[in-house]
C-alpha cells in the first residue's frame, strides 16, 4: 500500500489508529462506575458523586518519570514505566488524604512502535486497576525529528477527591511529634541522572550486568516499580483520623525529587524542624553503592534520593506506639526515623 505524504514525512496516522485498537479493553479494565462515554472522544467523562462528602475538594497533580526513561530505553523494557508514573501521581495526592478518581496520560515519541506503546499502556492500566483509579484517556503524539531515535517522553495527570475538613495539611504539627518512615522499593522515579552517571559512566556497568552487592542486574534494580503507598495510607487514615476530633496523623510527605531535604519541609509549619536520625532505618544496597563509588556526601544523597524511605508520616507522640503496633499487625514494614523539634521549617539530618 502506497504511503501518503504525512507518513513519508514521519507521522503515520493509520499506524497510530491501529495501535490504539487495544485501548478500549485496557481502559475498560480500569473502569469505575462514574466513568461515562466511550474511548476516543475529545474528553474523558467522569460523573462525580459527592454523596459521601459534606464539603468535597478535588485534588490534582501532574508529573513524569524523569530520566528513568533512559534506563528503559537501554534495557528495552517498557512495561514498568507506566506503573511508575501512575503510582507516583497517586502518592502525590494521597499525602493530602485524597482518593484517586481518574488518570490521563501523555505519550510523545518520534516514531510510534506498537509493542512499546502496548507495553507502556499496559503498565498504566495495571497501576490504575491496583489503585482503583480510572484511566479515562490521554494523548499520543508522533513528533519525528523532535525525539532521539527509540526514545519517548511520558507525563500523567491525576484527579482525586477529599473531604475538606479531613485534608492533611500539616498545620497541627508540633514539637514532640514522631516521624515514621515507610520503606521504598529502590530509587522509585528520582535521582536517575546521578545514578546513571555513577553506575553507567563512572563504573562502566551495563544494564544486564549482575552486581553481587545488589543481588540482581543493574537493569532489574533500576527498573523496580515505584511503590504505591495508597493501600496502607488509606488504612491508617480510616483507623486514626476518620471522624476523630483530634486526628493522630498530622501529615504525610512523599519522598521524591529533592529527597528528605526538600520534601519534608513542604508539610512543616515555619516554627518547627523535622529532625531525622541517620542510620535509623535499614539501608538499601543501591544507595550504598552509589554513595560510595560516586563519593557523594550524606547531605547530597538525602537531597537527591529517597534513601530507602519513600513515604513519611508525622504522628502525634502519644498515639505513635499504637499506630506502630497496628503497622506491625498488618505486616507493613516501618521505621521510627526522627521527631519534630522547634525550628524554622527545615529538615535536619542528625
Amino acid at each position: 500500500m502506497k504511503k501518503n505524504a504525512y507518513a513519508k514525512a514521519g507521522v503515520d496516522i493509520e499506524l497510530g489508529n491501529q495501535v490504539k485498537t487495544t485501548l478500549p479493553d485496557l481502559l475498560k479494565s480500569t473502569h469505575r462506575p462514574e466513568v461515562l462515554g466511550t474511548v476516543g472522544g475529545f474528553g474523558g467523562l467522569f460523573s462525580l458523586s459527592t454523596k459521601k462528602y459534606k464539603n468535597p475538594v478535588l485534588v490534582s497533580s501532574v508529573d513524569g518519570v524523569g530520566t528513568k526513561l533512559k534506563v528503559a530505553f537501554l534495557a528495552n523494557r517498557h512495561d514498568t514505566i507506566g506503573q511508575d508514573l501512575v503510582n507516583h501521581c497517586v502518592n502525590d495526592i494521597a499525602v493530602l488524604g485524597a482518593e484517586p478518581l481518574f488518570f490521563l496520560d501523555y505519550l510523545g515519541t518520534g516514531v510510534l512502535k506498537p509493542k512499546v506503546f502496548e507495553s507502556i499502556l499496559s503498565g498504566f492500566a495495571t497501576a490504575c486497576r491496583e489503585n482503583n483509579c480510572a484511566l479515562v484517556g490521554g494523548e499520543t503524539a508522533q513528533m519525528p525529528g523532535f525525539y532521539q531515535k527509540g526514545e519517548y517522553d511520558l507525563s500523567g495527570t491525576i484527579v482525586g477527591i477529599a473531604e475538606k475538613k479531613e485534608l492533611l495539611d500539616g498545620k497541627t504539627i508540633k514539637p514532640g511529634d514522631c516521624i515514621i518512615g515507610l520503606p521504598s522499593n529502590g530509587l522509585h522515579t528520582n535521582g536517575y541522572t546521578l545514578a546513571r552517571e555513577v553506575l553507567f559512566n563512572q563504573l562502566k556497568l551495563k544494564p544486564a550486568t549482575k552486581v553481587k552487592e545488589l543481588g540482581m542486574t543493574v537493569r532489574d534494580e533500576l527498573l523496580k516499580v515505584h511503590r504505591s503507598y495508597l493501600p496502607v495510607m488509606q488504612k491508617l487514615i480510616k483507623r486514626y483520623n476518620k471522624g476523630k476530633s483530634k486526628p493522630v496523623l498530622k501529615a504525610f510527605a512523599h519522598i521524591t525529587g529533592g529527597g528528605f531535604i526538600d520534601n519534608i519541609p513542604r508539610i512543616l509549619p515555619k516554627n518547627v524542624d523535622a529532625q531525622v536520625t541517620l542510620n535509623s532505618w535499614d539501608s538499601q544496597p543501591v544507595f550504598d553503592l552509589i554513595q560510595r563509588e560516586g563519593k557523594i556526601s550524606e547531605t547530597e544523597m538525602h537531597t537527591v534520593f529517597n534513601m530507602g524511605i519513600g513515604m513519611i508520616a508525622i504522628v502525634d507522640k502519644a498515639s505513635a506506639p499504637a499506630l506502630c503496633s497496628y503497622l506491625k499487625r498488618i505486616k507493613e514494614p516501618y521505621f521510627e526515623i526522627g521527631k519534630i523539634v522547634r525550628g524554622k521549617g527545615q529538615c535536619i539530618l542528625k
